[in-house]
């Protein structure tokens, strides 16, 4: 007995040891599995930093390849995330949208809120520096809802100065100044680390950058000497010690305090050609140029104004490109100052098309991002619903005595439904006339633009060559004429930008400081249930009620309020302009085609006002086809 229980120990001791070394194992396997995965990603963000786009495409492959071994999304969703760094280094910025969205969603799925906060605020960047201002603002305050409640305060510093500098370029400067104080308050909230000293740097300009576009240049350097005054600055953030030297020179020679502006100039110029910081650099040769012309010192102001452009287009800084062509017009003589003035104009051009492309870009991607959120969330219901269906016909074998009442239901319902059927058909063959003459109206719009434009452009050219310039000049406001009537008539669609961003697109177009539009109500509601004839509607009836805002009115705000009931859209728009008598009831072309738009979809359009009140426009468009009384009162 004494022998069996020995045995019986030995083999309990050598099963521990077996199960000890077997975790052992598993630990040592999962611990070099963890190690190489975040070695990897630590490789390719420093590859980014170092701007080595060989070794990062290198580094995405890596990680493409260990994610079809390990199916690990984490990894999939840095994949995406290195893909949208490496269009980021090759200045493609709607790819690398479009792949910050993809690994945002990744991460969305896994529910990594850090990963999922860090790509929208990724993509706020992208969009303010594609003048998608409120873009950048919509995707700023989604990532504050994920980093806050985990408390990322390192990258919510970050967020809060996106905001900062977005409602900067809103005009919002009370905004501007309260989110750069959150982003001080996280900061302060930070472990010790580089980034947060950097950041902090970034910050303080900010808001030295703040006061000195208010002309507050005393309270502008107080800041940028606040900045510099940290410890080791030089040294260690050379390159944010020479942005806060260079804006300090700024505020200094816009105070008149020119004797040590040259200097610090020529400073902030060395460190940069040092770090072989090219797009800083355009930059510091823009206000050396500035400085020079002042002083009248025309040659040395030429010198500057081309290594500006030089730099700027190396590194497509498309503000100082323009700024360099605008100072080389006006320094050099009649030839080449036409040279660059003609150079000036076609980027100028070049440029807002692009920003227009990118924020119809950027539109479409949330909009098929969302729509295939959409479209997985209805499968899954519609899956639930056919469980819950094989369910209750298993439990519901013998209904045989409810047939009777069943019937007489069924009848009452096809009643109504044959009613309600015949006054749809109705309103849907009167929906596609209107679609037919919105075809037409393209075509017509199609021919004017591509036709009639053309040829008074080749006469005009002409005209010009024949020295007949002020023919020319009357020609080229016909022509303006004829494309302005081409925009108006042409229709608008909602198949690859969705209505929600074609509004926002709408309002961020005729958005200005002294011409303020709020927008309530849009993200409440799925408009794609909306029929495409009633969304072109309210988007007509928005932009005709802005521009007669802006040409009539004479308003500073305009409120648009969204709603949508079980039977009926309704859009309310109030200004504060100076108002008009409605008793005298007249109408401009504008309104008279709007309220017969507003008519053919059986709605109701209201409008009342009065001199000096402002006015409110309502319009109540039916869903089924109800008809509605038009007052103008």
């Amino acid at each position: 007995m004494k022998s069996s229980g020995f045995i019986l120990l030995a083999m309990k001791s050598i099963l521990c040891i077996l199960l000890f070394y077997s975790s052992f194992l598993f630990a040592q396997e999962n611990g070099s599995y963890f190690s190489k995965r975040d070695s990897l990603i630590e490789t390719g963000r420093q590859a980014y930093f170092s701007n080595k786009l060989p070794l990062l495409k290198k580094i995405t492959t890596h990680v493409d390849s260990f994610y079809k071994e390990t199916n690990d999304s984490i990894l999939l969703a840095k994949y995406y995330h290195f893909k949208a760094l490496q269009n980021k280094l090759t200045y493609t910025n709607d790819s690398a949208f479009y792949y910050y969205h993809l690994s945002k969603d990744i991460s969305k799925k896994i529910n990594d809120s850090l990963a999922v906060g860090r790509r929208l605020l990724s993509l706020a960047n992208l969009q303010r520096e594609a003048k998608d201002f409120l873009g950048s603002e919509i995707s700023s305050i989604e990532a504050l809802q994920y980093l806050e409640p985990i408390k990322s305060y390192i990258y919510l510093q970050s967020v809060y100065n996106n905001l900062g500098l977005v409602s900067l370029e809103l005009n919002n400067t009370e905004d501007a100044l309260k989110y750069y104080e959150s982003a001080l308050f996280n900061n302060r909230l930070t472990e010790k680390t580089e980034r947060k000293s950097i950041t902090y740097l970034y910050i303080i300009n900010n808001l030295g950058l703040l006061f000195q576009n208010q002309k507050q240049h005393q309270k502008a350097i107080s800041y940028f000497k606040k900045g510099l005054s940290q410890d080791s600055i030089k040294e260690k953030f050379p390159i944010q010690y020479a942005l806060l030297l260079e804006n300090l020179a700024a505020s200094n020679y816009l105070l008149g305090k020119k004797e040590n502006v040259i200097l610090q100039y020529n400073e902030v110029l060395n460190i940069r050609e040092k770090l072989k910081n090219y797009n800083e650099l355009s930059i510091t040769h823009i206000n050396l140029a500035e400085y020079y012309k002042d002083l009248e010192q025309n040659q040395k102001a030429l010198f500057h104004s081309n290594q500006a452009l030089q730099y700027a287009k190396q590194t497509h800084n498309n503000k100082y490109w323009l700024e360099a062509l605008d100072n080389l017009s006006k320094l050099t003589k009649v030839e080449q100052s036409k040279q660059y003035l003609d150079e000036y104009i076609t980027l100028n051009d070049s440029l807002f098309q692009n920003e227009r492309r990118l924020k119809n870009q950027f539109a479409k991607i949330r909009y098929e991002t969302d729509k295939k959120e959409k479209e997985n969330s209805v499968l899954k219901t519609e899956n639930e619903k056919k469980q819950a269906e094989i369910l209750q016909h298993k439990q519901q074998k013998t209904i045989g005595w409810l047939l009777f009442v069943l019937s007489l239901l069924l009848f009452g319902v096809g009643v109504l439904f044959y009613f309600n059927r015949k006054r749809k058909l109705l309103y849907q063959a009167q929906l596609e006339r209107i679609q037919a003459r919105e075809h037409e109206r393209k075509q017509i719009a199609k021919s004017l633009h591509d036709e009639v434009a053309g040829d008074l452009r080749l006469l005009h050219r002409k005209l010009e060559n024949s020295n007949l310039l002020e023919e020319a000049q009357k020609l080229d406001a016909v022509k303006e004429n004829v494309r302005n009537l081409s925009h108006q008539l042409s229709s608008v669609s909602f198949d690859k930008v969705s209505f929600k961003n074609q509004i926002i697109n709408l309002v961020s177009d005729y958005f200005e400081p002294d011409f303020k539009i709020k927008v309530n109500g849009l993200q409440n509601y799925d408009w794609t249930t909306i029929n495409n004839s009633i969304k072109r509607l309210l988007y007509l009836s928005i932009r005709e009620s802005i521009q007669n805002c802006k040409k009539h009115a004479k308003a500073s705000k305009i409120a648009i309020n969204f709603s949508v009931r079980k039977k009926y859209v309704h859009l309310g728009i109030i200004d504060n302009g100076i108002g008009f008598n409605t008793t005298v009831n007249k109408k401009g072309i504008g309104l008279q085609n709007l309220q017969e738009r507003i008519e053919e979809l059986n709605g109701k359009l209201t409008i009342n006002s009065e001199v000096g009140k402002g006015t409110q426009t309502s319009i109540q468009i039916p869903l089924n086809g109800w008809t509605n009384k038009n007052t103008f009162s």
